[in-house]
């Protein structure tokens, strides 16, 4: 581990320089998308929860009878598990009338391509419908309410502002507000929720992939951003949800949490998980973050590049039927030696990644898409333009320092655990 974490500080450091049946308990210790081995070394190096972590759906007891002789309706994905069960089999066992299904971006089952639309359909184990939030509409319509006396939402998030599931619950907050339907939110640990970076959102670059005045890591749960987009009037029309949350047990922002289920098909990891909200940014340029690949958010790569020492070619896969350059070999960086342990002790966005790229380019003038789509990720113009000017890194850190603490303090008012 001391030799990767050496080759680790070089690269942060000389990057812009370089060539470059089941338990009711969803448990650190059950999960799967992390070595034991990376959890051996994060032990020694970061604070674990001393008790195993329980998410809100396994909670069931504390909500069964919110639920009790109503028509529900569940705003859920793959990761509404609950041990091995998912949260509509659970339901369903304890004789809760599920009547309906709404699924994000990514689908019911969690396979579908970021951005592909999701049509409706049917649950082929239940025959429950379905309702896409990512297709046609993404807001759920009064008809598809009519019939339902309260709503869950049960997704896991991962904590950045492009991350679409916020937006879903936005748009399902609305919903539910204009309609009367109350709002239950079965909470789950944020896995990036033990720092708060990056700049804040101007409204006039809001989009579906960032809807909200809040940095780019915004260091709350799903259930403590429910509450401020209540408390700040964010709604639209000011309109105010009637929420209630079952909250996660022995969480706080300060331990960490390891993921029981993918969180979206490109996200297979933990290092993924740490690197996504720094490298999700690529997704505005021309360069591959190894989508079509098995180190999804782990490598970056131009078929164009002439540094790095790392080559990969994306092909079509689940999660990713067209990546970028699909059949290209893709030349740069591959990160997925990283220490797991080393990424969350950063507590911070790296932007060195992003800035050597841009300046090792080929034709620079040609690296950010032309569709501005870079601009939404990053909330504004200002980051593309200080990267387009030579801005480093810290000068680009210091212009959003003033929001952030803004933004930090409004934060302070809707936590539900302990900060960090």
């Amino acid at each position: 581990m001391l030799a990767k974490l050496k080759i680790l500080l070089a690269f942060l450091f000389f990057l812009p320089n370089a060539p470059q049946g089941c338990s009711d308990q969803t448990t650190a210790k059950t999960a799967e998308i992390a070595s034991e081995e990376e959890i051996d070394e994060i032990r020694d190096t970061i604070q674990l929860a001393p008790e195993e972590i329980i998410v809100g759906a396994a909670r069931l007891k504390d909500y069964h009878d919110l639920l009790r002789d109503k028509r529900v309706g569940l705003v859920v994905n793959q990761t509404s598990m609950i041990g091995n069960d998912h949260l509509v089999d659970r339901l369903r066992f304890h004789e809760l009338n599920v009547k309906k299904i709404f699924s994000p971006e990514h689908g019911f089952r969690g396979t579908a391509d970021a951005g592909a639309q999701i049509k409706d359909g049917k649950d082929l184990k239940t025959g429950i419908p379905l309702l896409s939030l990512y297709g046609k509409k993404k807001k759920p319509s009064p008809s598809d309410l009519a019939n339902l006396d309260i709503l869950v939402f049960d997704i896991q998030d991962v904590g950045a502002r492009f991350y679409t599931y916020i937006s879903t619950l936005a748009y399902v907050m609305e919903a539910c507000a204009e309609n009367n339907l109350p709002l239950l939110i079965l909470d789950r640990p944020n896995p990036n929720g033990h720092y708060v970076d990056g700049p804040v959102l101007d409204l006039a670059y809001r989009s579906f992939v960032g809807m909200h005045e809040v940095p780019i890591v915004h260091g709350m749960t799903v259930g403590e951003y429910a509450r401020m987009l209540n408390g700040e009037g964010w709604l639209k029309n000011g309109v105010v949800c009637d929420v209630q949350i079952i909250t996660c047990i022995n969480y706080s922002h300060k331990v960490f949490y390891r993921l029981p289920v993918k969180p979206s098909p490109n996200l297979p990891n933990m290092r993924s998980i740490y690197l996504y909200p720094s490298l999700c940014l690529f997704e505005g340029t021309e360069v591959s973050i190894g989508r079509g690949t098995d180190r999804q958010f782990q490598v970056i790569g131009h078929p164009d590049f002439k540094m790095g020492d790392f080559s990969f070619i994306p092909q079509p896969k689940a999660g990713a039927q067209s990546p970028k350059h699909q059949g290209k070999t893709c030349k740069g960086y591959d990160l997925s030696y990283l220490e797991v342990a080393d990424l969350r002790r950063a507590r911070e966005l790296n932007l060195n990644y992003l800035i050597d790229f841009y300046h090792n380019f080929p034709k620079p003038a040609n690296f950010f898409l032309k569709n501005n789509f870079f601009d939404k990720l990053a909330g504004s113009s200002v980051l593309r333009k200080q990267i387009q000017n030579g801005f480093d890194a810290a000068a680009i850190r210091e212009s959003w320092q003033e929001d952030l603490n803004e933004f930090k303090k409004t934060r302070q008012q809707y936590l539900l655990y302990e900060d960090f």
